[in-house]
């Protein structure tokens, strides 16, 4: 635009007005369809707000208060901005329509002094559509991005969800299973008291039983040797006095023989040192010995260390086995297996049945089975008696080794 202007605005730098012959220059240039279709009205301003030059005839030589955009160009600056409809300049051509008023400096050639301020109204057709077109992309390219981090917080958020639910539910398996896991022990606490105060209730038992036998026997043995001192003491001759020494050796004799046979009872031998597998085989030696039936053993265990009170457990399991075995089922067909897995013992004896009573039927009889379970729960463990489909039974102990040992 400065381009077209400034070649007939060049005498405004000594005149306050064009000339005529510049200002008919002007109008040919601005009549073509190509200005004014686009630029409808054109004014040359000089600092202090006259008007130089108009399409608007009527305001040329007349002085306005000078706009904002004009200060701004005579300042050296190209501006614009939307007519102020109530400008004295546009009232007197009754706009009604905020053209986009663009205001150029023109400098004069050789000084490059701002000699006028042309002030150019342009349709805002065109950059309205524009601004439009650039609001509608960016309101457009903000409701995309809005969607596009409500759909991103959305997953998230469901995806946070069902990381939490699967959390919760795995939290309340857990929570499940810590319930069970106290309740098992809860039970297995108590199974353990109930069988420690069995045990020892059976000790005491058994105590009395021995103490019933130390009585019977052999304090019985000794009284009566101690009754042949006097007789000895009363003897009036050799005879007599031999005789009672006899007899009063054959009663302590059969008194010593009676205490070594209920000690022997009740003695263990010595195991504390000796492997698991070895105090199976000592413990099948000694019914062997004292029955004459034969067992068979199977024993596949680590060279580990076992508490001393799984090895007396075990001992004494396979000794009240075997002799149940023997008792109801001949001793036919003595099977005793001991293995370990993941910590837990399985130890089990079993026969073949045979003529006698089956010791299924006499399984609450007597103290040596309750004796035996009493003794296994006491450290943690469980015992099954089961019978066999060939009629023998089955006797079986399973026992955590670490709960055994920390219930020892």
């Amino acid at each position: 635009m400065d381009s077209f202007l400034s070649p007939h605005l060049q005498e405004l730098a000594t005149s306050d007005i064009l000339s005529p012959e510049a200002s008919g220059a002007l109008d040919r240039l601005l009549d073509s369809d190509a200005f004014e279709g686009r630029f409808p009205h054109l004014e040359i301003w000089k600092p202090g707000g006259l008007v130089a030059y108009s399409r608007t005839k009527e305001l040329i030589g007349k002085k306005f208060p000078p706009p904002e955009g004009l200060l701004e160009a005579l300042g050296g600056k190209v501006a614009s901005r939307y007519a102020d409809l109530d400008a004295e300049e546009h009232t007197i051509r009754h706009f009604n329509k905020a053209y986009l008023e663009i205001y150029v400096p023109v400098r004069e050639y050789l000084s490059g002094r701002i000699v006028a301020v042309a002030e150019i109204h342009e349709h805002p057709g065109a950059i309205e559509r524009r601004l439009f077109h650039v609001r509608l992309q960016t309101w457009l390219v903000t409701a995309a991005l809005t969607l596009l981090l409500m759909a991103s917080l959305v997953s998230i958020v469901y995806r946070g969800s069902r990381t939490i639910a699967t959390q919760q539910e795995k939290l309340r398996d857990n929570i499940r299973a810590v319930q069970q896991i106290s309740e098992q022990n809860r039970v297995f606490k108590e199974r353990a008291q109930r069988a420690s105060s069995r045990l020892a209730e059976l000790n005491a038992r058994y105590l009395r039983n021995v103490g019933a036998e130390l009585h019977d026997g052999p304090a019985q043995l000794v009284g009566l040797a101690a009754l042949k001192v006097e007789h000895i003491r009363r003897a009036r001759t050799t005879a007599k006095r031999e005789e009672n020494l006899a007899s009063m050796e054959t009663a302590l004799s059969e008194a010593i023989r009676e205490i070594r046979t209920i000690s022997k009872g009740l003695m263990l031998p010595e195991i504390e040192d000796l492997p698991l597998c070895e105090v199976v085989d000592l413990a099948v030696s000694a019914h062997k010995k004292h029955t004459g039936t034969k067992a068979a053993v199977d024993c596949d265990l680590p060279e580990k260390a076992f508490p001393h009170a799984v090895k007396i457990c075990v001992y004494r399991f396979i000794q009240e086995g075997l002799n149940n075995a023997f008792k109801h089922a001949g001793g036919r067909g003595q099977t005793v297996s001991c293995k370990i897995k993941n910590r837990v013992l399985t130890l089990s004896v079993e026969d073949e049945g045979g003529e006698r009573e089956g010791w299924q039927s006499a399984r609450e009889a007597g103290l040596g089975l309750a004796g035996m379970r009493d003794r296994v729960e006491s450290l943690g463990g469980t015992v099954t008696i089961s019978s066999k489909s060939n009629g023998g039974t089955r006797v079986e102990m399973k026992l955590d080794v670490a709960e055994a040992e920390k219930n020892a």
